[in-house]
């Protein structure tokens, strides 16, 4: 009895202790610099999406985008198909690179344009009217790395061969190619017990196409004016309306508040995309940057191979001029990496306000998928923006003659 008494008491006391490990453990946590945020206004979005192993975020965040229009407009969710969009789009960008032998890319990116185009040439379907991505060779969700390798030595082969002719049947065969890991385009499908086909359902939803645009804003062309981005995956010369940076800033800011969500490319690769630590999931442009060259493959290629990103102080941003954004593209620090939806506002306990975002990566941080990006960053290292024209600001509207 006393033996038990006393390894009773024992017990107690390291529990006692432990707890109390744990509690100064909690002491330290709260002593760290993370951050609290507080919604200041967020527009509806659908769900979080995966796309996994393959460079689709411009399928994926476009399609998001829209389906967030639809939410604004119909208030009704739609899950549209990825799949569709990229078979289509990249059997045309095979013909554009045969038809100028090898000399454009041909790789899984691409751009909002290429969405845009696919709506309005060949329609859209919803997401089951296919077979979901991965599931003919045994896979959950997208992965293209064996699809990409076949089909870039098909269309290499065809491009860049020796024949002085090509023959007219090489399409069939890539199609052939795309049909079996991907499925077969649907000529027609069922939703909600009508029969459409991909441009009449593309019809139903009562989107105007011709009311989206893309803005940038650089300096090495005049504004107001719109040009084509010079990067690779911008492959069919999607145009792009050049705005000042602060009037950029200004419809970015004056879209969320008036309800409408934007599409938003940019670059992801700085250390300070929230990565890991107290920061995670929050993006900023610390007053020192370093930026460092990460290669790899989508979510791994820009956050997962960096595992020493040093803490920083997200009151402490660099001051972003045009001049240091033309100096970021021109000298390839920033860069086409990603598409993403930016579709809210946020503060921190500091007052501090930040974009909100919805990525494609599927649950991968502390906001499950979604991120806080500040105005710093939205700045500094935006590509482009996609977005309804209704949205800008009037006065703005009409310096772009819009």
């Amino acid at each position: 009895m006393m033996i038990f008494t006393r390894t009773r008491n024992l017990t107690l006391a390291a529990l006692l202790l432990l707890s109390g490990c744990i509690y100064a453990d909690d002491k330290k946590e709260e002593k760290k610099d993370s951050l609290a945020f507080t919604t200041i206004i967020e527009n509806p979005i659908t769900s979080v999406k995966n796309q996994n192993k393959s460079g689709t975020c411009w399928d994926f965040s476009s399609l998001g985008f829209f389906e967030a229009e639809l939410l604004r407009t119909q208030k009704k969710q739609y899950d549209l198909c990825e799949v569709f969009v990229f078979f289509n789009t990249m059997m045309d960008r095979a013909r554009a690179a045969v038809r100028l032998h090898g000399d454009i890319s041909f790789a899984q990116g691409g751009s909002f344009y290429d969405v845009l185009y696919c709506l309005k040439n060949y329609g859209i379907c919803p997401e089951n009217a296919m077979p979901h991505p991965g599931t003919l060779y045994g896979d959950s969700l997208f992965n293209n790395t064996e699809l990409e390798k076949i089909t870039t030595a098909y269309v290499e082969a065809i491009a860049k061969g020796e024949n002085k002719k090509i023959s007219t049947v090489w399409p069939n065969g890539l199609k052939g190619i795309y049909e079996a890991y991907l499925g077969k385009l649907p000529e027609s499908f069922i939703f909600e017990g009508k029969t459409y086909t991909p441009k009449s359902f593309a019809e139903s939803l009562g989107l105007k196409w011709d009311d989206y645009i893309s803005l940038t804003s650089f300096t090495h062309h005049p504004y107001y004016k719109p040009f084509s981005i010079e990067v690779q995956d911008n492959w069919r010369q999607g145009l792009s309306y050049n705005l000042p940076l602060n009037e950029l800033m200004e419809v970015m800011e004056n879209a969320i508040k008036k309800g409408y969500t934007f599409a938003w490319g940019a670059d992801v690769s700085e250390s300070s995309f929230g990565r890991s630590g107290d920061h995670e999931g929050v993006a900023t442009i610390p007053s020192e940057t370093n930026n460092k060259d990460n290669t790899g493959s989508d979510q791994t290629r820009w956050i997962g191979d960096n595992k020493e990103q040093a803490e920083k102080d997200s009151k402490n941003e660099k001051i972003i001029t045009p001049e240091i954004r033309q100096e970021g593209y021109d000298n390839w620090t920033t860069t086409d990496d990603h598409g993403m939806i930016i579709y809210g506002l946020a503060k921190d306990q500091n007052g501090k306000e930040y974009f909100m975002m919805k990525n494609s990566w599927g649950d991968y941080n502390k906001y499950h998928g979604k991120a806080y990006i500040t105005k710093a960053y939205m700045a500094y290292k935006t590509m482009n923006i996609f977005i309804n024209k209704n949205a800008i600001p009037k006065d703005l509207a009409k310096k772009l003659g819009l």
